[in-house]
């Protein structure tokens, strides 16, 4: 059956935001409104040598993504401002909208992880990088200690 848009992907999502928990709390969702739920979607898939690392950051710039890495976790945050001014010949608006906001999310990576070790891409509203799985140590023989006496 065929819906149409206002309905977006569940019929009684307007009915149920009263009812809801927030997916993202640290997420403005002033800002993105219904929407936020689909904001800083991410996909970690294990390789042999670590995890390769997917995030979905439709509409941002590179220069506004921002990585740090601190005791073990690392954040990405993405933070947009627009200050535009607009006019068309007979300053005339129909609308005009502004907006700003941050998000941010946070994974615990291990403090064996450097900033050497994270080569992020940001491709297509899709940043990506790899994240180096922790070596096993080896686990010393039992040795026997000699009492004297």
């Amino acid at each position: 059956m065929m819906m149409p848009s206002i309905f977006r992907d569940r019929l009684f999502d307007d009915f149920m935001e009263d009812f809801a928990f927030p997916a993202f709390p640290d997420m403005d969702r002033a800002l993105y409104g219904k929407n936020a739920k689909n904001m800083m979607k991410t996909d970690v898939k294990e390789t042999e040598d670590g995890y390769m690392v997917d995030m979905d950051l439709p509409g941002f710039k590179k220069d506004e993504i921002k990585l740090s890495l601190e005791n073990g976790y690392l954040t990405v945050g993405a933070s947009k401002g627009l200050d535009k001014e607009e006019k068309d010949e007979q300053n005339k608006y129909v609308r005009r909208e502004r907006y700003a906001g941050s998000m941010s999310r946070s994974f615990y990576v291990g403090s064996h992880v450097t900033e050497n070790d994270i080569h992020p891409k940001y491709e297509n509203g899709i940043l990506s990088f790899c994240l180096p799985k922790e070596e096993k140590r080896a686990v010393p023989e039992k040795r026997y200690i000699s009492i004297e006496g």
